[in-house]
């Protein structure tokens, strides 16, 4: 069993920085592969960052590649989600996921444990 909670969310200006956290409880979190996944009003949850459980590799989708750097530290059983160059359309409820499943990292169905979310709001 692994628990997810995720905090750095809030109101931020376009353009600006925010920088996301997932803390997860349990002794086997480097053995987890995890994802930052969104969801916007009115849309479906979307694959945002993956970083396989060694740290090794990690994977983005396109609208934010060069802008957010996903990251974690083993030792501290947390995973980050750097945001810079904010945009409007970057607002939503961001949710942190574990997954055993490499090959399916940017798959929601492949996600074994989820946390609640945070709240990104953009403002233009």
């Amino acid at each position: 069993q692994v628990e997810l909670v995720e905090s750095g969310g809030g109101l931020v200006q376009a353009g600006g920085s925010l920088r996301l956290s997932c803390a997860a409880s349990g002794r086997t979190f480097s053995s987890y592969h995890m994802g930052w996944f969104r969801q916007a009003p009115g849309k479906e949850r979307e694959f945002v960052a993956g970083i396989t459980a060694s740290g090794g590799s990690t994977y983005y989708t396109d609208s934010v590649k060069g802008r957010f750097t996903i990251s974690r530290d083993n030792a501290k059983n947390t995973v980050y989600l750097q945001m810079n160059s904010l945009k409007a359309e970057d607002t939503a409820v961001y949710s942190c996921a574990a997954s055993s499943r490499r090959n399916y990292i940017v798959k929601s169905w492949a996600m074994d444990y989820w946390g609640k979310g945070t709240l990104v709001t953009v403002s233009s």
